[in-house]
């Protein structure tokens, strides 16, 4: 995987997070079901790891 692919996988994941963040607060609002949203931002948050340690190694 190039520098420019993990760059871009990085601003996707980011864009996602953003996305589910904003639907969590909506979901709270209505008492809705956060658990897959929250195993879904916490799996992001892994990805994001991964990619960012690689981009360091690149």
């Amino acid at each position: 995987m190039t520098k420019k692919e993990i760059e871009y996988q990085i601003v996707e994941l980011k864009d996602e997070y953003l996305q589910l963040q904003h639907n969590l607060e909506k979901m709270e609002l209505v008492k809705g079901n956060l658990v897959p949203l929250e195993n879904r931002l916490a799996e992001i948050e892994k990805e994001l790891s991964v990619l960012n340690q690689k981009l360091r190694e690149s």
